[in-house]
């Protein structure tokens, strides 16, 4: 058995989730993939893929294996890389996983520069704003905001970006424009009904809605109104704000050209929320990769335009 390739085939299954793809990618006979997989159960004395007529899965010893293996193989390009010099000679895949409006407004737009720094990477980017499970779906660095979910991540900050509450001028002009954040909460003195609505994103995890946050001296505020439209997916939540279902906070960034042609206002301006801390993260049992390292540089690169923190550059 060729250990390596195992391992290597292993690894490529528990990413695509199946042999007939992980032989397509890897360009490999189906049965040579198999027969892999079954002298590396048998060479370990364990079972490390469970198969059934239509997925298959990893056991608990196959994702112990699975995080291992995928060390190993890394660090092993590694050395090949290192033994080869230049960073342009740098192979092989990188799965990235980034939310929707960092990656459509920040990081594709950018892209032909990394393409043509690295035109070895295959870079694959997952685009959602749920979180990825790192290791189940075989990605290698995440790009999120806010706090580290797990102590075993390492991060790296790349920029701290603002928000801004705004809302379309067509809704201001059929609803008035609030001036503190409780007006938020009025109803209308004739119907009863709620004078103002949100432009609501809602949690891909949990399904709950996340309120307004409102920063003022020492003074916070959280405030829920009635939502004409929920999302929870960044760049959905900012085409609900330009097309007028509500008041909502996006990140200023993004918000920029709308604000610029007047297609969207700031409203409630001397009231604030603190910035978002936006960080690439890895998992600390997996080292620090050439590509990795790669990307990180040039992601923090890219991000430096965006960046509102004390040290940053934003436009």
């Amino acid at each position: 058995m060729d250990q390596l390739l195992a391992l290597k085939v292993f690894v490529r299954i528990a990413e695509n989730g199946g042999f007939s793809r992980a032989a397509d990618s890897m360009n490999i006979p189906r049965p040579s993939v198999t027969k892999l997989v079954q002298d590396l159960e048998q060479h370990l004395g364990t079972r490390l893929l469970q198969r059934t007529t239509r997925r298959v899965s990893m056991t608990a010893d196959g994702v112990a294996y699975y995080e291992r293996a995928k060390r190993l193989i890394a660090e092993l390009e590694d050395m090949d890389q290192l033994a080869r010099g230049a960073s342009s000679q740098l192979r092989g895949r990188l799965r990235v996983d980034v939310g929707s409006v960092l990656a459509n407004r920040i990081l594709i737009p950018a892209l032909a520069q990394f393409r043509a720094r690295y035109p070895g990477l295959q870079l694959e980017l997952g685009v959602s704003d749920r979180p990825a499970d790192m290791i189940s779906e075989g990605v290698d660095c995440v790009v999120r905001g806010g706090d580290l979910p797990d102590s075993t991540l390492v991060a790296r900050r790349l920029a701290d970006l603002a928000w801004v509450t705004c809302a379309s001028k067509e809704y201001l002009a059929a609803h008035g424009e609030p001036r503190h954040p409780d007006d938020l909460l009025a109803l209308h003195p004739v119907n009863g009904r709620p004078v103002h609505t949100l432009a609501g994103y809602f949690s891909s995890l949990s399904g709950r809605a996340f309120p307004l946050e409102f920063h003022r001296g020492g003074e916070r505020l959280l405030v829920k109104a009635g939502e004409a439209a929920s999302v929870n997916e960044s760049t959905a939540h900012l085409n609900v704000l330009v097309h007028g279902l509500g008041i909502g906070q996006t990140f200023r960034f993004a918000a920029a050209k709308y604000l610029s042609d007047g297609t969207l206002k700031e409203v409630l301006t001397d009231w604030s929320r603190p910035a978002h801390t936006i960080r690439l993260v890895y998992p600390s049992s997996r080292q620090l990769s050439a590509k990795i390292r790669a990307f990180s540089d040039w992601a923090a690169d890219v991000f430096t335009r965006y960046d509102d923190g004390p040290s940053g550059g934003a436009r």
